[in-house]
């Protein structure tokens, strides 16, 4: 389970988005749906990754916020020399924070 008390207690405050972003760009390897978000049948690289935060609202029970994430995506190819390669990929998240637990659901927007 995903946890972003940081980000829940910045709520409301100008260190929301970075707390968002730097609490996004921590989580372990793995933790993030970035496999759903490859583009070219490779693998996610288990390097960093970069969060920006679009947008975020109150939702009552909730914090609700749009979060887009840069990462690699590792192609193997037709083993020619160089390969596999990297290649820059991009995905946009919904992350819903619960208020009363700061637990965190992370999914997928589709294209």
């Amino acid at each position: 389970m995903i946890e972003l008390h940081d980000t829940l207690h910045a709520w409301g405050t100008d260190l929301f988005a970075p707390t968002l972003k730097r609490e996004i760009e921590a989580l372990a390897p793995g933790s993030l749906p970035l496999d759903r978000a490859t583009a070219h049948g490779g693998r996610v690289d288990d390097g960093a990754v970069v969060a920006t935060v679009t947008a975020a609202a109150d939702a009552g029970t909730h914090l609700e916020a749009r979060v887009g994430v840069f990462f690699s995506e590792v192609i193997a190819g037709c083993s020619c020399g160089d390969e596999p390669f990297a290649v820059p990929a991009y995905c946009e998240m919904a992350v819903r924070i619960e208020k009363a637990t700061g637990a965190a659901a992370i999914t997928l927007i589709p294209d």
